[in-house]
């Protein structure tokens, strides 16, 4: 790596518009390759407080990449090899709950996975993982989110959970009244298998849902529309850029103490001798250090 490629500890993976935050400084453009190929675009790296911070529109620039051939394994995987730590994720979402309304947020502490044309690991292929995913969001990150939200004035909601769909469709009114059952809160496209391979790779995860819309389960308003959505996150942006600078400065620079910074220590099952060597040159970034505990 060479020695100039700038460092990271926080990123932000959502739309185009929030790596121009207010105060960011000494920004740079990222461009990097990955076993998993390129990320979604050029990274964009900066300080805010004093902080390295990555910025990476999920979709590329001009939102050019549908949900389900977002690059999600070459995106982690080039945000881990900047030393990010923290990952807070930008998703518009619509809403199963009257009180959940379009322009609130909701920082979501579940998931239901209803994708099914994803891959959702890097443990593949002679290589096997199990992580604890229980609790599919870092807590502390969470809690922090909350807590900026509230501060930067926003209507946000604290826990709730995010139902996962394949789109890039939304749904019929069947299947929202359905979800709507189950007892889900919000639903998206883009949080799996994001907080998957955030956990994967012992990352912290926590996303701020955009409530755009009431889905389509809702009799007294018009049917979520591209239109709808795109206006209500136009709104949105600029309260989820003061969330982003308060949570950087609230997060402490000490050693992380939470579950997800050593999610791997127990969930790798191949015994190391029988992983080829080249899938452990690929994976060296998360199982390096497991591995040198082995010999």
């Amino acid at each position: 790596m060479p020695q100039s490629q700038p460092k990271a500890k926080f990123a932000v993976i959502g739309g185009t518009g929030l790596y121009d935050i207010e105060g960011i400084t000494d920004v740079q453009e990222v461009n990097l390759d990955t076993p998993f190929g390129k990320p979604s675009d050029t990274i964009v790296v900066g300080k805010l407080g004093g902080v390295g911070v990555a910025f990476l529109p999920r979709h590329g620039r001009g939102h050019r990449i549908p949900p389900t051939d977002v690059p999600y394994r070459a995106n982690i995987f080039a945000l881990k090899s900047l030393g990010v730590e923290f990952i807070i994720g930008i998703n518009s979402v619509g809403s199963f709950q009257e009180e959940i309304k379009p322009g609130h947020l909701l920082i979501p502490d579940q998931l239901i996975d209803r994708t099914r044309s994803r891959v959702s690991t890097f443990f593949r292929e002679d290589i096997v993982a199990h992580i604890a995913f229980a609790e599919p969001f870092c807590p502390l990150l969470s809690q922090t989110l909350y807590l900026s939200a509230h501060e930067a004035g926003a209507t946000v909601h604290r826990s709730g959970t995010y139902l996962v769909m394949e789109g890039p469709a939304f749904s019929t009114k069947a299947e929202s009244r359905l979800y709507r059952s189950w007892g889900a809160d919000v639903i998206g496209m883009t949080a799996l298998p994001e907080a998957k391979l955030a956990r994967e790779a012992e990352m912290c995860y926590a996303i701020i849902a955009c409530v755009t819309d009431y889905d389509s389960w809702h009799e007294a308003h018009e049917a979520v529309t591209v239109e709808v959505i795109l206006n209500t996150l136009r709104k949105n942006i600029e309260v989820s850029k003061k969330i982003i600078k308060l949570a950087i400065s609230k997060i402490p620079a000490t050693h992380r103490d939470c579950q997800c910074a050593a999610a791997l220590k127990m969930a790798l099952v191949t015994a190391p001798d029988l992983i080829p060597p080249d899938k452990k040159q690929h994976l060296d970034l998360f199982i390096g250090k497991y591995m040198k505990k082995e010999k």
